[in-house]
């Protein structure tokens, strides 16, 4: 987003009643710089120091109950801002509200009391889970760390969460290993864990990426049920246009750690604008492999994040890319109502 940029400037729900009390996480102006480390001796010879701009001036806010779907190529800075909501990774600058409050910079007893509102889902379920540990336990050990319920309860509570989840019987789960179950039940274990602490908020990082593709339709309704059965907010991160149209309400679209693009999911799969959501469009593959149509296909690697292009970060992949692309950086602006973007041919 432009440097000027308003950092009350909010697109997501701009559509709907901007009531604030049913905002539930809003990001503004969010950066988040890692540092390069450089060789002893280059170190000692320069005073400049690169940092790979990961998250550049990001903001948006998601609604209580609905899922924004935060898409873009791998290196995008997807995941870095699911991980900076949750507070895994702490900010450059910028500030990351929840239900209302600061929590940019909370730490200790605070931090550890807001955890378990705020859940994630991680791609890999076979590496968020602990081999050694049975299904049941790994699901019970949210509550024995936040010391909720007594044994019998956090079993109760263990089978019920297995239930929700549709791995039925729970007693014959319950007992088993990660290593025992096929990968769309490993999934479905991860999403229990994460139920279990009754969140509000959920990060879904490529949750159904390393699914099969005959499971993933049954993983995205059980997130579709489970969000209207217990109200939960996502923030949907995913490659997957596919995906994202199934679950999503409304996309934002990322590009080198900024983003280019914010509408409603509707809008985004019958108009989109941005030249890099339309190519992202275009590579959705069409079930009829003799349908014709006009496909914008990028062409080039996406530059390095550690060197950002000057003026618009897309300009040197852009195939309507002026002069004015490449020396000064575009403002998000709103093209009708709930539809933004930043782009000079706007």
């Amino acid at each position: 987003m432009g440097p000027g940029l308003n950092v009350g400037f909010m697109p997501m729900g701009v559509k709907r009643n901007m009531d604030e009390d049913n905002v539930l996480v809003k990001v503004k102006s969010l950066k988040k710089y890692f540092p390069v480390k450089m060789p002893f001796l280059a170190s000692l010879f320069t005073k400049e120091r690169k940092a790979v701009h990961a998250v550049d001036d990001v903001s948006f806010e998601i609604k209580r109950g609905e899922t924004l779907g935060l898409v873009g190529e791998s290196g995008s800075g997807k995941t870095t801002i699911g991980r900076l909501i949750l507070r895994l990774i702490e900010s450059t600058s910028g500030k990351i509200i929840f239900e209302g409050r600061d929590i940019t910079h909370l730490e200790g007893e605070s931090l550890r009391k807001l955890r378990p509102k705020m859940q994630v889902i991680f791609q890999d379920p076979l590496a968020s889970l602990n081999p050694y540990m049975r299904v049941g336990e790994a699901i019970k050990h949210p509550l024995e760390i936040h010391n909720i319920g007594k044994k019998q309860e956090r079993k109760e509570k263990v089978l019920d969460a297995l239930e929700q989840v549709r791995l039925i019987p729970p007693e014959d789960f319950y007992p088993r290993y990660p290593r025992e179950l096929s990968g769309g039940q490993r999934q479905r274990i991860v999403m229990a864990r994460a139920l279990i602490l009754n969140p509000s908020f959920m990060v879904a990082d490529e949750a159904t990426a390393m699914i099969d593709v005959s499971v993933r339709s049954q993983l995205l309704k059980l997130m579709k049920d489970l969000k209207a059965k217990f109200n939960l907010t996502y923030l949907f991160i995913t490659h997957d246009l596919a995906s994202a149209k199934y679950i999503c309400d409304d996309i934002a679209v990322m590009y080198l750690g900024k983003l280019v693009e914010v509408a409603p999911m509707r809008t985004i799969y019958t108009s989109p604008s941005h030249p890099y959501t339309k190519a992202l469009m275009d590579a959705i593959p069409i079930p009829d492999p003799k349908q014709k149509r006009d496909r914008l296909i990028l062409k080039g690697e996406i530059p390095t994040p550690i060197d950002p292009p000057s003026g618009c970060r897309f300009h040197p992949r852009c195939p309507y890319a002026k002069k004015v692309c490449s020396e000064r950086e575009p403002e998000m602006k709103e093209i009708e109502k709930g539809h933004y973007i930043a782009c000079h041919m706007f």
